[in-house]
């Protein structure tokens, strides 16, 4: 009876160790059914909540430290952009309570990044935490293009949950749409300048580190961050901007955009 009762002890802690494929595939299918091109269906969301629900239930405890890299870094992308979620549909439709954001804005929530606390991968934390304390330490600045925050000036968030297995090359396709966007990057040839996403200066170490020693050789003599940005985009520019940038090093002037946090709400827009 005792082997009986430790075998059981032992599949217990196994359910927590590791997240479960099914609950990863339960949330791709929310984002399938409930993503459009980074928009979110949030009344809809809302209104069938379930299975949001039991995929923040079912990473609570997942004991996430002895997990792949890959596996880790998935988990808290997911993990992220589920809570996210969650936050706005707790709230939505969201009451506008400052002026210092778009109406129905996510940061018109309280504390939404900063003091709101979510269990998960057995700690307690913030958005603000997993963001700054456990996805920075992964020194792969991709991460911050990764998640959504619920904000058309984010990243696009994906119809699709991360996986291991394709964890690189999702993480490469954000880096590709960022370059893509306007919100993101944006060379202004006619007017001489390079429009970047502030998301760029407010994680400046974690780019510099990864990506000023990537940039060509012509921007020498600009910023540790201008280099790092150039370096981001440069592979995925396209030729006649690369072009210009290069004839031009020293000259064009590379400027922080507004971050826009109006949500990513698609109800209303020809949506449910």
């Amino acid at each position: 009876m005792t082997r009986v009762w430790i075998a059981i002890a032992c599949a217990c802690a196994l359910l927590t160790t590791a997240p479960r494929a099914q609950d990863r595939q339960s949330f791709d299918t929310i984002l399938d059914s409930y993503v459009r091109d980074g928009m979110v269906y949030y009344r809809a969301l809302k209104s069938d909540r379930g299975k949001l629900d039991g995929y923040v239930n079912s990473i609570a405890e997942v004991n996430v430290g002895e997990l792949p890299r890959p596996a880790q870094i998935a988990f808290w992308l997911n993990a992220y952009d589920a809570l996210v979620l969650r936050t706005v549909i707790d709230n939505y439709p969201i009451a506008a309570r400052s002026k210092d954001y778009p109406p129905r804005s996510i940061r018109q929530i309280p504390g939404a990044f900063e003091r709101l606390t979510h269990r998960v991968g057995r700690s307690t934390m913030t958005l603000d935490q997993i963001e700054l304390s456990v996805l920075s330490a992964f020194h792969d600045p991709r991460v911050y293009f990764a998640i959504g925050r619920g904000a058309v000036g984010g990243g696009r968030l994906r119809s699709e949950a991360y996986t291991p297995d394709r964890l690189e090359a999702q993480l490469g396709e954000v880096a590709s749409e960022c370059v893509s966007r306007s919100a993101c990057v944006l060379v202004d040839r006619e007017n001489g300048q390079v429009d970047a996403s502030p998301i760029f200066s407010w994680r400046e170490k974690d780019f510099v580190a990864g990506y000023a020693e990537k940039a060509p050789g012509a921007f020498g003599n600009r910023s540790p961050i201008e280099r790092a940005i150039l370096g981001f985009v440069d592979p995925r520019l396209l030729t006649i901007e690369r072009d210009y940038l290069s004839k031009n090093a020293n000259a064009f002037k590379l400027s922080y955009e507004r971050f826009d946090w109006t949500l990513n709400d698609l109800t209303g827009r020809g949506g449910r």
